[in-house]
């Protein structure tokens, strides 16, 4: 955006920019003066955010047709929203993940927290895998993909835009390659293993960097042990768990390509002597483990989301509950069970209970010993504290 750009104003309605004036950084469709001229702007166009009486609270993409209508990507209205600007804040997040976790494997860009709404891209060395699940951040992506070319001398960069987010923009979903090549996996580097994964065929971005603490502390307590990881995907706690030193470790996943990328890296670290890969429907599974008496020194429960939308709260809650009533059963007395949750709607208090709920259908008792969320490379905006979406227990039963 040169200087000499003139954007086009929205106005808030009278009395509501005082949450925008604290910190927050969205202002919703019922908030905003909806008249002729803003229904007409493009959606995803930068805008000057105004307060009813005129000041400008700063810069922001606009969607006349989403419920979240402004969201602010600057709080100046000098700023010029161009690559160079973009560039300086990929270079400041990036400086902010080199320094907490190390090495060039994380979540660099985390929307809002990192003053790029929408905009997600996750880092392996020099491939880069970009979801743009807003209309305001799919018109800059041009100068995202600039920014990491020049600034990262990005290898490679994915377009992984195929969230259902996209459809609440008005924006197509998609999975292409917009700079370099890619051919099969690519390899990672987490606490201090080695792992594949796929970024065009796999879940989300191919990796879930979240899970990289969790990972950690589990696989820390895993010498001598047996683990069971269900929904194990591509074997982050499995094989670090084995590469601790765990005994043997049993891997469940439906997925094919999922579990072949598992025994890959297990390949990879040398520790695939200790671990078996089993597909298969985990709640089925675990009903055929416990019914054959099997049980486990540590039980590892992170499955994707069960609660996609706010529609499928009740149904997805009690998923929860089933997951640790089977899990139960398969925990050694005095073993532990890892339980985790990112569904977005499903909150500490509500997954905590369906947790509690499922041991007791399970006839099993026990103490919560750690609590966790997302590593740190997942920052959460001060003032959207709801996206902070990960949770989960570690317990030990009895």
């Amino acid at each position: 955006m040169a200087a000499s750009v003139k954007l086009p104003n929205v106005m808030l309605r009278a009395g509501e920019d005082r949450r925008l004036r604290q910190g927050h950084p969205w202002a919703f469709s019922n908030e905003v003066q909806m008249n002729a001229d803003s229904r007409a702007i493009e959606p995803g166009s930068l805008v000057y955010l105004r307060a009813a009486g005129g000041e400008v609270l700063g810069i922001a993409t606009f969607n006349p047709h989403s419920l979240i209508a402004a969201r602010l990507i600057s709080r100046s209205a000098a700023a010029q929203i161009d690559a160079d600007f973009i560039a300086a804040r990929l270079a400041h997040a990036a400086a902010l993940r080199d320094r907490l976790i190390g090495v060039p494997y994380y979540r660099m860009i985390h929307a809002e927290a990192d003053e790029l709404p929408g905009l997600i891209v996750d880092r392996f060395a020099d491939v880069f895998v970009v979801q743009a699940n807003t209309a305001g951040m799919e018109r800059l992506l041009p100068a995202v993909l600039a920014a990491l070319k020049r600034g990262f001398n990005a290898r490679a960069v994915l377009l992984k835009n195929d969230s259902q987010v996209r459809q609440l923009e008005g924006l197509a979903r998609e999975v292409r390659l917009a700079e370099g090549t890619l051919e099969g996996p690519i390899e990672l580097g987490e606490n201090g293993a080695r792992f594949l994964c796929d970024p065009g065929g796999g879940q989300k971005t191919g990796w879930f960097y979240d899970q990289r603490d969790n990972r950690a502390y589990v696989a820390g307590l895993a010498a001598g042990a047996s683990v069971l990881d269900l929904y194990s995907y591509s074997g982050g706690f499995a094989v670090l768990a084995a590469v601790k030193g765990a005994s043997r470790v049993t891997a469940v996943d439906r997925s094919k390509p999922a579990l072949d990328l598992a025994r890959a890296a297990a390949q990879l670290n040398g520790v695939a002597d200790r671990i078996e890969l089993r597909r298969a429907e985990v709640f089925d599974l675990q009903a055929e483990l416990a019914e054959a008496g099997t049980v486990f020194d540590i039980v590892i429960a992170d499955p994707p989301a069960f609660v996609k939308s706010r529609k499928d709260l009740k149904a997805g809650a009690q998923g929860y509950r089933k997951m640790v009533r089977l899990s139960a059963p398969l925990v050694a007395p005095g073993g532990l069970l890892f339980a985790a949750s990112c569904s977005h709607h499903v909150d500490v208090p509500l997954f905590t209970a369906q947790v509690q709920r499922g041991l007791e259908d399970a006839g099993r008792t026990g103490r919560i010993l750690r609590s966790g969320g997302a590593a740190p490379d997942h920052p959460v905006h001060p003032a959207l504290p709801e996206s902070a979406y990960l949770k989960s227990l570690l317990l030990q039963l009895d």
